[in-house]
């Protein structure tokens, strides 16, 4: 069991302290988008990184389809990481979907969780108006998706600058863009309808865990809109607004990343 558990998801284990931080990667991506954060971290705590199932250096024949038809079947992954390692009171920081997966979660095993990290995080990408702003309608979500099925390079190159929005940053957009490509194109349709199509908003009241949001500025994916939202439906939380742009300010702007968790972690 734990054995499988740690080969199926990749799990690194790195550094020095006796308190854990989980990084959980987000859509399109794998645990090497954290190379920039995790040295910063090395020398006082123990670091976990791993890969969900089609990503990374994942075991890809452990995807199931009918598991992962929903966020709570990645949540169920994390879950069964933190008990493969016996961890308990982890630091979980998750970027752009992986900050709902972490939610849900540690709404079902509150203990393995001290606190939550979320890195441009959205309980919903589609608008719900007039009581919600998400940034998109449905009909661009379904426009992305089909273009996914239809020219898979194509969705890679058109949204990688997007997202990424520092087009100063060209060897950025194409690491993003690499990614992307690197996925097998069905598990990450898949991946891709089940992050943009979800609703966490009805968990959000049964979050305990204290957690800090990081909302990034010109962010395609999360709006300001969507990180007041949060900050105003979970309690115990802290909205932090960043300098860095885009979705990706683990890539784009490290340093600023790292002083604003560790301010937090400093005072939490």
């Amino acid at each position: 069991m734990t054995v499988d558990v740690l080969v199926r998801n990749n799990v690194k284990i790195l550094g020095n302290g006796t308190q854990t931080i989980v990084f959980a990667h987000g859509f399109g991506c794998d645990q090497d988008m954290w190379r920039y954060i995790v040295p910063a971290f090395l020398e006082q705590y123990r670091i976990v990184l791993f890969d969900y199932v089609g990503s990374g250096e994942s075991q890809i024949n452990d995807y199931d389809a009918l598991k992962y038809n929903k966020l709570s079947g990645y949540a169920q992954d994390v879950l069964e990481i933190m008990e493969a390692l016996k961890l308990r009171d982890v630091i979980f920081v998750g970027h752009s979907v992986s900050s709902m997966i972490g939610m849900l979660a540690s709404i079902q095993a509150p203990h393995y969780f001290k606190n939550i990290i979320m890195l441009g995080p959205s309980p919903r990408y589609i608008n719900d108006l007039p009581h919600y702003y998400g940034g998109f309608e449905r009909q661009d979500i379904d426009e992305l998706l089909e273009m996914m099925q239809l020219n898979f390079i194509g969705w890679a190159s058109y949204l990688a600058p997007i997202a990424m929005q520092n087009p100063e940053r060209k060897d950025l957009t194409e690491e993003l863009e690499k990614s992307f490509c690197s996925r097998d194109p069905h598990i990450a349709r898949q991946f891709a309808e089940v992050t943009f199509l979800s609703d966490c908003r009805i968990e959000l009241e049964q979050v305990s865990v204290p957690t800090l949001i990081l909302q990034c500025s010109d962010d395609i994916v999360a709006p300001v809109e969507v990180g007041n939202y949060l900050h105003s439906h979970l309690k115990n939380s802290r909205l932090q607004q960043m300098d860095a742009r885009g979705h990706y300010p683990h890539l784009s702007q490290p340093e600023e990343t790292i002083q604003f968790i560790k301010d937090y972690l400093d005072s939490a």
